[in-house]
């Protein structure tokens, strides 16, 4: 008898779709599928009801009116952000991060309430944050993240949520701190399995999972409850030379970058 799929659940590709964020998902079956693992990408829209019972939710990221409308679209539903914190594994990416953190104060003053799923508020920061980023994972096994970034809220965590990382170069959550993204639980040192379910989040964009398969498969590990092995680089051909690109003075793995001196980690534009 074979085993069931792995439920990828795709919220708002339609709303939170303004980079391409829906290649997560993408990127999450196609490594299941490689080691033989079934998966299944359930895309749900605004006209949608959500699924109930996926291993995975994806939240991309979206101007502010897209993130606020997401907002009240998953507050209609309100076993989803229950089933995203304590029964799945979720990745929130930008306009994810802030919307499932507990508010997000807009330019004008406006306090928009989030899912409350993340210890964590946002604010619209000085300056946009704009630029390539680079990311030491506290994941354990994931190294260097890379990412773009494009977001113009502060973001500051409560004492209930770690940093997914710290910033080397680039932009972090906010102006005045090197953290970047946001992890609930906060990880265990070489302990997968203990770590699931839970919520990731980030401002990274690339699709990040696609820049960064070592963050994919940290997911999917959560999801089947054990590390999975290792793919063949041919796999993904290029992917080497890419990071290679994004990861100064490194080997395109994960290890030795810098933030090279005399830059902000979050400079105001």
């Amino acid at each position: 008898m074979s085993a069931p799929a792995v439920s990828i659940g795709l919220l708002l590709p339609d709303v939170l779709g303004t980079y391409s964020d829906a290649g997560n998902a993408v990127v999450l079956a196609r490594r299941l599928q490689w080691r033989g693992i079934p998966a299944e990408v359930v895309t749900v829209t605004a006209d949608d009801a959500p699924p109930r019972g996926c291993d995975l939710y994806l939240l991309g990221g979206g101007e502010d009116t897209a993130q606020y409308f997401a907002a009240r679209w998953l507050a209609r539903h309100p076993w989803l952000p229950t089933a995203m914190t304590t029964t799945a594994v979720t990745l929130g990416v930008c306009a994810g991060l802030q919307l499932l953190g507990r508010s997000m104060t807009d330019r004008d003053g406006h306090e928009h309430p989030g899912l409350g799923a993340l210890d964590l508020t946002t604010w619209a920061a000085p300056g946009r944050a704009v630029g390539e980023t680079l990311v030491r994972c506290r994941l354990p096994g994931v190294g260097v993240l890379t990412g773009f970034v494009n977001h113009g809220g502060a973001t500051v965590l409560g004492a209930d949520v770690a940093p997914l990382g710290e910033v080397e170069h680039g932009h972090g959550n906010d102006p005045a701190g090197t953290a970047e993204g946001a992890v609930s639980p906060a990880p265990l040192p070489d302990d997968v399995v203990r770590a699931r379910p839970g919520v990731v989040a980030t401002y990274l964009h690339g699709p990040v999972l696609a820049r960064n398969p070592a963050l994919a498969d940290h997911l999917l590990a959560r999801v089947v409850g054990h590390a999975l092995p290792d793919l063949d680089p041919d796999r993904v051909p290029d992917l080497a030379a890419l990071r290679r690109t994004r990861v100064p003075h490194g080997d395109g793995r994960g290890t030795g970058t810098h933030r090279p001196e005399g830059t902000s980690p979050c400079p105001a534009r």
